[in-house]
């Protein structure tokens, strides 16, 4: 009795502005846990499913293509087998730049529902510092004087305390909306860019396929003769290089020595075909990988080792892929070259006569200092086979590829 008799004192004693201003706090308490008490979702999920189903099959159609171009490569020389598979090619390419396009979209949409997200977040941020501070002069003494009971001033204290902490976790969320929206807008320009390369790439396999047809007037024998003096000059450069090597080293003495301002150290040898992971064997230059490099070359080592092993953007090369053409054949696949090196990036040896006469690609392991780098490579004097070695920065240039 004696705790109700002071209440009512208490609750007489304090003016009627008093208690407005505490209803206007119990109210703006109550709309506060209307406003945010439904979950936060950064992007509508059935949007975001259609999207993500829409780019598996996208990514599906990609596999399936690369998968029958390769087939397709290894299935001979013939005139016809080498247009089908510039086709699975180019089909493989338009896929690639569907998926790109199918990206984009779905970063678009997510870029905007998130902008909306974070629009009713900072306005419902707004509203809880209002309804929180508008009041912040109240009393704990006022708020029990107002309260009808004891039982009625500890909920208005516990939703005070529940408000502070619904305040902090909108703070939270919008700084998670501002760095995904980042975030998003980053990945779109990669995509943009992706697109881009995308579409030279596309027109680089359409002309490759119409300058074969053209110079062959879809004539099979003129197709294998040109195929017969390709193959002979492949052989008569491995030649040489086997040769030059050969003299470098002493006939294998030695493991290291120098060609103009390039030097190596520490080469291992031949490992043979199949060491450091590289799947296209068989006998050497007998069909093109997934990049249109013929297999168990500098090149296709090192387009299937930044590609797979460092998960970098590389494209088809479309009759463009001798290595001393690298630095300017990758720009449109948004790569850039310099003297830098870099693990992931690609050693090029320009094109040096009677050593490298069509250049040298090989794949960065490690900074070692000092000017030296580890590398790895395929075909390293004509062998055709997998070793690895150490080579000075001076003489070579480094493509750095982007990420996937």
């Amino acid at each position: 009795m004696l705790m109700i008799a002071w209440i009512i004192v208490i609750r007489n004693i304090f003016s009627s502005k008093t208690n407005k201003r505490l209803n206007r706090l119990s109210l703006g308490v109550c709309a506060l846990f209307v406003a945010i008490a439904a979950p936060l979702q950064f992007s509508n999920s059935a949007y975001a499913d259609q999207y993500d189903e829409q780019i598996r099959a996208i990514q599906g159609q990609v596999n399936q293509y690369q998968a029958k171009a390769g087939e397709l490569r290894k299935q001979g020389d013939s005139l016809q087998a080498t247009v089908d598979a510039l086709t699975a090619e180019k089909n493989a390419i338009q896929a690639q730049l569907d998926l790109s396009t199918a990206k984009f979209n779905k970063l678009t949409s997510d870029i905007e529902a998130n902008k909306q997200k974070l629009a009713e977040n900072q306005a419902a941020l707004g509203e809880i510092i209002a309804n929180i501070y508008v009041d912040d002069k109240i009393t704990p003494l006022e708020m029990l004087a107002s309260s009808k009971n004891v039982g009625e001033y500890m909920d208005k204290h516990e939703y005070r305390s529940a408000a502070t902490e619904k305040l902090n976790s909108t703070i939270d969320t919008v700084k998670t909306l501002k760095a995904q929206l980042e975030k998003d807008q980053i990945e779109v320009k990669k995509v943009v860019e992706d697109q881009t390369a995308q579409r030279a790439a596309l027109a680089a396999k359409e002309a490759e396929q119409q300058q074969l047809l053209d110079q062959t007037r879809n004539d099979e024998a003129v197709y294998q003769q040109q195929i017969a003096n390709s193959k002979s000059q492949m052989a008569q450069i491995a030649a040489q290089q086997r040769a030059a090597l050969a003299a470098l080293t002493g006939g294998g003495r030695n493991n290291s020595g120098s060609v103009g301002s390039f030097q190596f150290r520490n080469y291992s040898g031949n490992m043979g075909c199949g060491s450091g992971g590289y799947p296209y064997c068989g006998g050497q230059d007998t069909y093109a990988d997934p990049w249109g490099l013929y297999n168990r070359e500098c090149v296709s080592y090192t387009a299937w080792a930044a590609y797979n092993r460092f998960g970098k953007q590389v494209m088809n090369f479309s009759g463009a892929g001798n290595a001393y053409q690298w630095p300017s054949t990758t720009t449109r696949m948004g790569a850039t070259t310099d003297q830098t090196p870099e693990v992931g990036a690609v050693a090029i040896l320009p094109s040096t006569p009677g050593f490298a006469p069509i250049g040298h690609a090989m794949m960065v392991e490690s900074i070692l200092g000092g000017g030296w780098v580890h590398v790895s490579q395929y075909n390293f004097g004509g062998s055709g086979e997998y070793s690895t070695m150490d080579i000075h920065v001076s003489g070579v240039n480094f493509v750095h590829f982007r990420d996937r």
